[in-house]
C-alpha cells in the first residue's frame, strides 16, 4: 500500500526545489556535541595511535574536522582493515561502537594488520540525530568521486590510495524506528513520491554485496553476535526491509550500484551492519557490544581468510 503521507514540509507528489530544503534545514537542532561526544574519546587515543584528519566540512558557522584513527606500526606487507561509522549520523550505536572497539580491542592486532577506523563520518548528522546533511541528502547513496555530499567526497578521497589494499570493510548502522516514523516520509516527501510503509525488523541483520556475496564471513559474524544480542528474523513474506535472506540474518544489496560505504574500496570481505535501538530486548550498552562483536568477528575471519 502506498500513500501520499503528511509531510509537514512540501507538496504531496512534487519534488523539493530550494525553499522546501531551507524549511527543511531550518527544522534541525542540534542536540549532542560531536566534540564532546567523538574528538574528545579520539583525543585520548593519540598516545596509542595515529590519529589523521583527512578532511574538514564548513557548515555555516560550524567546523567539523574529520578524523580517522590509523594503527602506528603501519607496515605495507600488512593488509588493511577498515571500519567506518556514523555514515548515518543518528545511527548512534556505530559511532559508540567503533570508538569500543579502538578502546578495548584495536591493540590486539598489532603487527597482524594495518586498522584504519573512522568512527563518525557525518558529524553534523551525529549532532541533529539525523539520516541526511544539511543539503538533505543522504551521504550513504553518493560515495563516489567528486561526491555532491561533503562527508562522502572526503571519505572516498581518503581510501582512495587504498582502493585495492583493503582486505575488509564493515560499515557501522542501524535500522530505527524512526526510518518508519520520520526518514523515509521525508525522501517519499522529498523525491515527490508515494510513501511505502515497511516494517522494521526486530533484532540485528547485515547486509551483503548482490555481486560478491561472501556467505561464510557473514555468517561467522551473525554467529558472533548472536551472543550479544538477538538475531532480526524474516517478516512473513521471507524478508527483511524488503530484501529476501542469503541466510538467516543476512540480506543483499547491489553495494557499489548505490554508493554505500561499504562498496568504496574493493575489499573480499565487507559487510554493513544493521543493529535495532528501539528493540525492547536491547539496551544501549548491547548495541555498542553488538557493533564490537562485528568488528572483532569480521576482522578475525578476515585474517584467518587472507590467502583464501
Amino acid at each position: 500500500m502506498s500513500s501520499h503521507a503528511f509531510y509537514p514540509i512540501g507538496i504531496p507528489g512534487q519534488a523539493w526545489g530550494a525553499a522546501e530544503r531551507e524549511a527543511w534545514l531550518a527544522r534541525q537542532v542540534k542536540q549532542r556535541s560531536y566534540a564532546q561526544d567523538v574528538l574528545s574519546v579520539i583525543e585520548r587515543f593519540r598516545e596509542r595511535f595515529d590519529v589523521v584528519e583527512y578532511g574538514a566540512l564548513d557548515y555555516g558557522a560550524e567546523h567539523y574536522p574529520l578524523l580517522a584513527i590509523r594503527s602506528r606500526d603501519w607496515r605495507e606487507d600488512l593488509p588493511v582493515l577498515l571500519v567506518t561509522g556514523g555514515v548515518h549520523g543518528y545511527e548512534t550505536s556505530g559511532v559508540h561502537g567503533a570508538l569500543q572497539f579502538v578502546q578495548q580491542h584495536a591493540q590486539d592486532y598489532v603487527g597482524r594488520a594495518n586498522l584504519l577506523v573512522v568512527p563518525c563520518v557525518s558529524p553534523w548528522a551525529y549532532e541533529r540525530i539525523h539520516r541526511w546533511n544539511p543539503d538533505a541528502l543522504d551521504p550513504n547513496r553518493n560515495f563516489r568521486k567528486h561526491s555532491p555530499a561533503g562527508e562522502s567526497a572526503a571519505l572516498v578521497d581518503l581510501l582512495e590510495p587504498l582502493r585495492d589494499r583493503v582486505l575488509m570493510h564493515i560499515d557501522l548502522h542501524e535500522t530505527t524506528d524512526s526510518d518508519e516514523s520520520e526518514f523515509r516520509p521525508a525522501l517519499a516527501a522529498r523525491d515527490g513520491k508515494d510513501f511505502v510503509p515497511g516494517e522494521i525488523p526486530d533484532g540485528f541483520y547485515l547486509v551483503d554485496d548482490i555481486e560478491h556475496p561472501q556467505p561464510e564471513f557473514q555468517r561467522s559474524v551473525i554467529e558472533a553476535v548472536a551472543k550479544v544480542t538477538h538475531i532480526a528474523a524474516a517478516d512473513a513474506h521471507g524478508e527483511i526491509i524488503g530484501s529476501p535472506l542469503l541466510l538467516p540474518g543476512v540480506i543483499k544489496f547491489p553495494v557499489k550500484q548505490w554508493g554505500l560505504c561499504a562498496g568504496i574500496t574493493n575489499a573480499r570481505y565487507a559487510t554493513t551492519t544493521e543493529v535495532y535501538p528501539d528493540s525492547p530486548h536491547a539496551t544501549p550498552q548491547q548495541c555498542n557490544d553488538a557493533q564490537v562483536a562485528a568488528v572483532r568477528a569480521s576482522i578475525d575471519y578476515a585474517l584467518a581468510h587472507r590467502d583464501g
